[in-house]
């Protein structure tokens, strides 16, 4: 039944004003966020289409190409989802205290475990830093594993000149949990160190990030 066949008060909008968001299915939550359907499907069809054949955790962590590959999603529908997961992924950060000072290397996985520990390829990142070790800002590289993408120094060095960075960290996540480093994990640190030495720019650490554990190779 499409929304504007449901009775005034029974549509979910009214009832959100009526009695609150708790009131509301997931599919009608989604339903508010995407407010109109698609060629084939009317706005609940669509939401009860995403929330029964995709969880939470699988759209939270799509990119917006894999989203837009869902029959009925184009880019702005896309663009909606992600928007909604990434308040939440920032919210979550700001109930949790994460500081945006990097002191130790736990502060690195508590920045980055939201959106790396359910991942299901490889991601890495740069970490970009002030003098003081604040994050000026946070770049992906590249997405694939280390020994078959190459991570070329000139994206990562680039983007610090760009900001002037004093110093960055590399980041990436092991899918399978295992933080230990892999000798790619080993060569990349080694090699991206001595490049940092020569342009000055300081590698401070590489942080590997499981589900719940991460290991600093530095």
């Amino acid at each position: 039944m499409r929304i504007k066949e449901l009775c005034l008060e029974d549509q979910p909008r009214e009832r959100i004003k009526s009695k609150g968001m708790f009131s509301l299915s997931n599919a009608e939550l989604m339903a508010v966020i995407l407010q109109k359907g698609c060629k084939n499907y009317n706005v609940m069809e669509l939401s009860n289409h995403l929330i029964s054949k995709y969880d939470f955790e699988k759209l939270a962590n799509c990119t917006i190409y894999e989203l837009m590959h869902i029959k009925g999603i184009g880019e702005a529908k896309a663009m909606q989802i992600l928007a909604i997961f990434e308040l939440f992924k920032r919210f979550n950060r700001k109930k949790r205290k994460i500081t945006t000072q990097i002191r130790v290397p736990k502060d690195v996985f508590d920045y980055f475990v939201d959106d790396l520990k359910d991942k299901k390829k490889e991601f890495f990142y740069v970490l970009l830093l002030d003098s003081k070790n604040n994050i000026i800002r946070h770049k992906l590289i590249s997405i694939g594993t280390l020994n078959e993408n190459v991570i070329h120094p000139r994206e990562v060095f680039k983007s610090a000149m760009k900001c002037s960075a004093n110093a960055v960290i590399l980041v990436h996540n092991h899918p399978s949990g295992d933080v230990e480093p892999s000798p790619e994990d080993l060569e990349v640190t080694e090699r991206f160190k001595e490049i940092g030495k020569l342009v000055g720019i300081k590698v401070l650490d590489h942080v590997i990030i499981g589900r719940d554990y991460f290991r600093s190779i530095l």
